[in-house]
């Protein structure tokens, strides 16, 4: 290589023609038909030759010729079709020369011109040949039709990107545009960027249709979706996060339909004990449709024969049929102040297998016997055919406690129950319940629930009493089922049900994880030596799984094996997690809302622990936990009682801040 030699390389995806100047070890200095000069290395050339120019002519007439040259070159490399090539040439699968290729294309006594003719054309097209600078090699057809279909998507995605950005861009400054028209895999897009985020699939596009509109990828999409009518605005982003389903399948109804209609022979016989006799109620709250257990109670004289009746869902639903594989699929109903996603379809759930006043329902009963000071004597658990007499509600049993017998009884003996837990050990958690539920107006009402008020205490203990019970039965018989135990807790604060607020809370962070398997182990919180969950085959796969087995146990159905159990924990695993994730988000998300207009008001507080560079407190009002600034000249300690003021709540982004004052 001398100066004066033409060479040629590539910058900014162009090919240059150039002139050295001078050369110094492996490095050039060139003259580029831009009339620019640039150094770079020998190896940087995409072709050199022997073609001169006399460099004493002068710069300008120099790039004057270097035109010329590339001119030429431009024109030539036009008559190179390097598809019909690659046709000709593709079933070789050889390397082919410069000089062998030049001559392909132009057969008549080629030039250094006609070289990077052919190099230009190659560099223009490169979907049919892998080259370098002195060599070809024609792709496989399965190559080719990949890299095809690659330049396609490459250009989908531009003209999507493109279209995107003008029609967002329209939106934003108030332009009348057809807001959904031909746009479905736009908003497709830009859906699945926001839900999902860098998970999503579109991520990439998505990213580079905002940027081109100029819009925040997080709260400005979501307004702009929720402009499109694509999103609520207080849409629940969660449900698409986790995949949720919220309605059934067409298939599923219809089986349903036919379940309904059915028409179930009757319950009575051999196989079941009429109950329909006693003085059965349930026990709920105010908007409860589902009603899965109910109770009842009977003064015998020298003892109380307490009963827990379960509706029999594995009565309708068996094993491995449609509904119950959608069922498992869902894992649990999912409960939020602004919608219900039910575990098995409302005919089912709200009707065939609800525990309805005056309807005659399949059940398993849980008989207990008691002493007059609620000492439990003996139980039996059997498959049973009831009538509910009584549809009450929390409030109801509330305003009954001091005056209707029956109620004190039950009171009592939750009470009596409770009391030999804590003796066993039990850890008890009490906090009020922050109830959030959506007004005729669309907008968040809160109320605290008392746990520890007569109807809701009478429930929870009767109902541990009856999974107790039924983990026994199911113990005793060697079958295998979803058991839950629990391991002591790392720290206690108080004993028994004596906690303050400050010791309830933090109490919880002490606890053990709960543990699933089909084996019977203690449950430390509980105060139990076994325990399985059974008293909501409605709302609960765990529990209908659980019920399956007591139905075994009864000569009803065939027993899930070990490995079947083992399969169900372990398969509901994840959806159970889900569930919780859900619900938590979105009593929070509506919390949060109820919040957003009470800016400015004073609350109390508790102080829970202290970091770095702020106090974490406890909103007591709401049970709700947020972050407080450190203040210069005020020092604060766990349990301290505060008064603090809402500065600002949002939310759509999960933010709630305080001061104090």
């Amino acid at each position: 290589m001398e100066p004066g030699n033409i060479v040629e390389y590539i910058d900014r995806q162009k090919i240059i023609c150039a002139v050295v100047l001078e050369v110094k070890k492996q490095r050039l200095r060139l003259l580029a038909e831009t009339n620019r000069e640039v150094n770079l290395s020998q190896s940087r050339l995409s072709h050199k030759c022997n073609l001169r120019i006399e460099l004493s002519m002068g710069r300008t007439r120099i790039v004057d010729r270097l035109n010329e040259i590339a001119n030429r070159r431009k024109a030539l490399s036009a008559d190179v079709d390097v598809k019909e090539l690659w046709e000709v040439l593709n079933t070789e699968q050889e390397w082919i020369d410069l000089e062998t290729m030049t001559a392909f294309c132009f057969p008549n006594s080629p030039t250094y011109d006609h070289e990077s003719a052919v190099i230009r054309a190659f560099f223009e097209n490169r979907l049919f040949f892998k080259f370098n600078q002195n060599s070809f090699f024609p792709i496989s057809e399965e190559l080719l039709q990949r890299k095809v279909a690659q330049q396609k998507e490459a250009a989908r995605r531009s003209r999507l990107i493109a279209e995107g950005s003008d029609w967002l861009t329209n939106i934003l400054v108030g332009n009348q545009v057809d807001l959904l028209q031909d746009k479905s895999e736009i908003i497709t897009i830009l859906k699945s960027y926001y839900i999902f985020e860098k998970e999503s699939e579109h991520y990439n596009i998505g990213k580079a249709i905002l940027a081109g509109a100029g819009i925040d990828a997080a709260e400005g999409l979501f307004q702009i979706l929720v402009k499109l009518g694509v999103f609520d605005k207080n849409e629940n982003i969660d449900l698409y996060r986790y995949n949720m389903p919220t309605v059934f399948s067409d298939e599923v109804t219809e089986s349903t339909t036919k379940l309904i209609n059915l028409k179930s022979p009757a319950f009575a016989g051999n196989s079941r004990k009429d109950l329909t006799m006693l003085p059965i109620m349930t026990i709920d709250g105010q908007g409860t449709l589902d009603y899965d257990d109910a109770i009842s109670i009977e003064d015998k004289g020298d003892h109380y024969r307490l009963g827990i009746h379960i509706v029999d869902v594995g009565h309708y639903i068996k094993k491995g049929d449609l509904i119950d594989r959608e069922a498992f699929a869902r894992g649990s109903s999912i409960y939020m102040p602004d919608q219900k996603i039910p575990m098995l379809p409302s005919g089912l759930a709200e009707d065939l297998c609800s525990l309805r006043a005056g309807e005659l329902r399949p059940a398993v009963s849980i008989m207990v016997n008691l002493r007059r000071y609620f000492e439990i004597i003996d139980y039996e658990i059997f498959a049973s055919i009831i009538r509910v007499k009584d549809q009450c509600t929390y409030y109801d049993v509330n305003l009954m406690a001091s005056d209707n017998n029956k109620i004190i009884i039950l009171r009592d003996i939750a009470e009596s129950f409770r009391q030999k837990r804590f003796e066993g050990g039990a850890v008890q958690i009490n906090l009020p319940e922050i109830h959030v539920w959506i007004n005729e107006d669309g907008e968040a009402t809160i109320s605290r629930i008392n746990r520890e008020s007569p109807g809701r205490m009478l429930v929870a203990e009767i109902m541990i009493m009856a999974n107790w019970l039924m983990a026994k039965f199911l113990k005793a018989n060697d079958v295998p089922a979803v058991y839950r135990s629990q391991k002591a807790p790392r720290e206690r604060l108080y004993k028994g049900n004596e906690g303050t607020i400050f010791e309830n809370y933090m109490q919880r962070r002490f606890l053990s994880r709960f543990v699933l398997n089909h084996r019977p182990e203690h449950h430390s919180g509980l105060g139990l030596n076994a325990y399985v969950t059974a008293t909501s085959p409605i709302r609960k796969y765990f529990d209908l799984a659980t019920q399956r087995q007591i139905r075994a146990i009864l000569g009803l159905e065939e027993p899930y094996t070990k490995e079947e159990i083992d399969h169900i924990i372990q398969m509901l695993g994840q959806p159970m997690g889900d569930v919780s994730r859900i619900q938590y988000s979105r009593n929070r998300y509506w919390l949060l809302k109820y919040l957003e207009k009470r800016i400015g008001q004073k609350e109390e507080a508790i102080v829970l622990f202290k970091r770095r560079s702020n106090y974490r407190i406890l909103l007591t009002e709401y049970v709700l936990e947020c972050d407080l600034a450190q203040s210069s000249g005020i020092s604060l300690k766990p349990e301290d009682l505060i008064q603090v003021t809402l500065q600002h709540a949002d939310a759509r982004k999960d933010v709630v801040s305080v001061f104090m004052g």
